[in-house]
């Protein structure tokens, strides 16, 4: 008979944590790259930019559709199988962006990079937890959040390069080849086995896995609170996901750059994003360790902030003193990302905390990163895309209202779910 399994090194986790993070970078690397072709798609095959935005759209679509399915099939199934399985098919999708003769191929290959990546953000942050102390979670959340837009950074920058010297196509090969080669990696490296040794990660929460489906699902929308923090951080998400799909193009045409320069500023546009994100998880953990209705009033500033800031941003002409502006406003425009996913698992039990990020995720995807890109490229068509970039900041009027509905609201949430965790330790085991 065999002793219990010895938890992971140190080392170990933070090789988990290394390979989780480069399998998110390609995630967003295959998702974003469009964007730096865009130029050069709409002239090849005369596209609208109401089509450019349909191909970003999609990925986020079924990214927002499919992330709670797939997120449970991954508990029952295996969290590893799951990702290695999610990294192949994104990768040979984007593979087959690679070889499309036409705008419908291209739809397709971008609806399959979607169904891919579906559950990655919500299964991938379980394995990173998973196998780290309790005490770590915040700093490695916002950190793994944050790599979103690192990748977005990368694939950007990246595909204008690829784009402007091999050819728009060969932007494609290359985050599918990088995709397909880490999950290999990761499939070598990360086991079942290992990650069941790790009895770390999660602070001794209860397990949901034999609890029914019905006993849970109501936990995620029980609060006034937890449905505005759902709100506002998909609201929000509109905001930066439109941003960050239409800049190059913006960058294009107001600027008159290049698609290498172009997909380059946008890269760095794209980083402020992320640093914005963990940023404002970091001042978030700060001031709610005294009062945890600041990490509402946080969001609040964020949503009011970016919604002035680029308002006043794309009003100016072209000039440094435009880009100084949007960039602020793009640097507020995510911030609430870290404090919306405290609220979210504050105001959920700790059974059915990856189940809640998936939701969270799933509210980022239909209300943001699906509706963002395509919208604006709808605007864009009807009163071009600067006019377009001036009214979307609008939405952040709406989330900044969710945020500050959400903290009246947020004591009774309290105390809604520590009476239903009080119930639940009560029963019989």
């Amino acid at each position: 008979m065999t002793g219990p399994a010895e938890p992971v090194t140190r080392r170990y986790a933070w090789l988990v944590f290394a390979l989780s993070f480069g399998l998110l970078l390609s995630d967003y690397m295959s998702r974003q790259v469009l964007n730096a072709v865009f130029p050069l798609l709409k002239a090849q095959w005369l596209l609208s930019d109401a089509q450019l935005g349909s191909l970003s759209g999609i990925v986020a679509l079924m990214v927002g559709l499919l992330t709670f399915p797939l997120s449970l099939l991954a508990d029952r199934w295996g969290r590893v199988r799951s990702l290695v399985l999610a990294a192949v098919v994104w990768s040979l999708a984007t593979l087959g962006c690679a070889v499309s003769a036409s705008y419908g191929q291209m739809f397709l290959g971008r609806f399959m990079v979607g169904v891919g990546e579906a559950a990655y953000g919500s299964v991938g942050i379980a394995v990173v937890l998973s196998v780290f102390p309790a005490g770590l979670r915040a700093t490695l959340s916002g950190a793994f959040i944050a790599g979103g837009a690192f990748g977005s950074v990368l694939g950007v920058s990246i595909g204008g390069v690829v784009a402007q010297y091999l050819g728009w196509r060969w932007t494609f090969a290359v985050m599918g080849l990088f995709g397909l080669v880490l999950a290999a990696v990761y499939g070598i490296v990360v086991t079942e086995r290992k990650l069941a040794a790790a009895d770390v990660g999660l602070g001794g929460a209860p397990d949901a896995a034999g609890w029914p489906v019905r006993t849970l699902l109501p936990r995620l929308f029980s609060s006034v609170s937890v449905l505005c923090a759902y709100v506002g951080s998909g609201l929000q998400m509109f905001i930066a996901m439109a941003l960050l799909a239409w800049m190059p193009s913006f960058l294009d045409r107001s600027y008159g750059l290049a698609t290498a320069e172009a997909g380059l500023a946008a890269g760095v546009f794209a980083l402020i994003t992320g640093i914005g994100m963990i940023g404002g998880g970091m001042v978030c953990d700060r001031l709610g360790r005294g009062n945890p209705h600041l990490k509402w009033t946080v969001a609040v500033i964020c949503s009011t902030g970016s919604l002035t800031l680029l308002t006043a941003g794309f009003q100016l002409p072209p000039g440094a003193p435009q880009l100084v502006l949007v960039g602020a406003g793009i640097l507020l425009s995510n911030a609430t990302a870290g404090p919306a996913a405290a609220m979210v698992v504050s105001l959920t039990p700790a059974a059915v905390a990856a189940t809640a990020m998936a939701t969270l995720t799933l509210a980022n995807s239909l209300l943001g990163l699906a509706p963002g890109p395509a919208v604006t490229g709808m605007l864009a068509d009807r009163m071009g895309l600067r006019a377009a970039l001036q009214v979307i900041p609008l939405v952040s009027l709406v989330a900044g209202l969710a945020f500050a509905l959400g903290r009246r609201h947020y004591d009774r949430g309290l105390v809604s779910v520590s009476a239903w965790a009080l119930r639940r330790s009560e029963l019989p085991t």
